[in-house]
């Protein structure tokens, strides 16, 4: 027998407002309502709206928490200040990515909601992958043996979490929210009140776009939700948030990160921290920094109108010099994008592939990566 999809508080609008509802990582999720581009377009023109409640949320407290994470995660994060947000990977042994995360600091919430800070009175939250969620909870409690001082807990299900992402998303979620959103620096968070309700602000995304995303109880979500839509929100579904990732140039676990794949590789080498540290991995990934002949990430733009999608094969000088690992038809750029790894004499911005769609090839050259970045004022 099948277990039933986990459903996020949202789901009962979903399905309500013609969300296409899909099997996503064990949770009913809404690829998209309208279309894909739509919500794409709106996202980066206006705002999108999406219900991110399936990933995970995790809660670290106690005198020895930063210390912990600092011996798990490939960056360093016992060094955070209250507020700070740090994008980061767990790797096993051999340097392989078990998971791609953000790690919060945030100021110790006493049992009567005082949250002012002391010297290392602070707490730290970390969101991680849906699919990873039970993979990276175990990993979490193996390590966590004969250690003492810290406390682990599992706060997906009584949460939720939405994303609020695009040029006009800090206008529309402002009223909503206590705490001053233009005077955030990107990647910190505030503990807030949010339509009057205790909640948790961040100003981070996975669009490409600006915006904020907001983690507050799970009874609370619906009514911010609908605050939003009302404001002038456009909902959006996983779909687009595929597409406007892939354009921002940003991995996706299981396609560009998977256990087989180490962060240098990946492009990541900015969120591993070698230098006196010690974490799982840690060894194998200073013997991969000096290794030249790994295949490398790289984006690909192609000439025609022909979509590359995962596992198609890139093609140089008549043998296959890589794979690729996302694709989609850039609805910014109006031309089909793709990532992937190819072998490091492929790599560089400017070399002609091809990408073999469906036993024709297509030309394609590497691009540096992201395909889109928003104009910043």
């Amino acid at each position: 027998m099948t277990s039933p999809l986990a459903r996020t508080p949202l789901y009962d609008w979903h399905a309500a407002h013609g969300g296409r509802l899909v099997d996503f990582a064990g949770w009913e999720m809404p690829v998209q309502y309208t279309s894909i581009v739509a919500e794409h377009v709106a996202t980066r023109t206006r705002c999108g709206l999406f219900d991110v409640s399936h990933m995970a949320r995790f809660r670290f407290t106690g005198a020895h928490s930063g210390e912990f994470l600092d011996s798990l995660l490939t960056r360093r994060v016992a060094d955070m200040r209250p507020g700070q947000i740090r994008y980061s990977l767990v790797t096993n042994e051999t340097g392989g990515i078990l998971d791609d995360v953000l790690v919060y600091c945030l100021p110790h919430r006493s049992p009567k909601g005082d949250t002012e800070h002391v010297a290392g009175d602070v707490d730290f939250a970390m969101v991680v992958n849906a699919s990873n969620r039970a993979k990276i909870a175990t990993w979490i409690a193996h390590h966590l043996v004969g250690r003492d001082g810290v406390t682990f807990v599992d706060r997906t299900l009584e949460t939720a979490m939405i994303a609020v992402q695009g040029p006009q998303a800090l206008e529309l979620a402002q009223p909503l929210v206590e705490h001053d959103l233009a005077s955030m620096k990107y990647y910190t968070a505030a503990r807030t009140k949010i339509a009057g309700h205790d909640a948790l602000v961040s100003r981070t995304g996975y669009t490409g776009e600006d915006g904020v995303e907001l983690i507050m109880p799970s009874g609370d979500v619906a009514l911010v939700w609908s605050k939003m839509i009302d404001a002038g929100a456009t909902a959006a579904g996983l779909g687009s948030r595929d597409t406007l990732r892939l354009e921002a140039g940003m991995p996706l676990y299981g396609h560009e990160l998977t256990e087989e794949i180490d962060p240098i590789q990946a492009g990541l080498k900015f969120a591993v921290n070698l230098k006196d540290r010690s974490f799982p991995g840690r060894d194998a990934l200073e013997r991969r920094v000096a290794d030249p002949t790994t295949p490398q990430r790289v984006g690909l733009v192609l000439d025609g109108k022909r979509v590359p999608r995962e596992g198609y094969a890139l093609v140089g000088d008549s043998k296959q010099v890589g794979t690729v690992t996302s694709g989609t038809f850039s609805p910014t750029l109006d031309k089909p994008i793709a990532m992937g790894y190819v072998e490091p004499e492929s790599a560089a911005v400017g070399t002609k592939i091809e990408v073999d769609i469906r036993g024709r090839k297509e030309p394609a050259q590497v691009v540096a990566l992201p395909f889109y970045s928003r104009r910043r004022t």
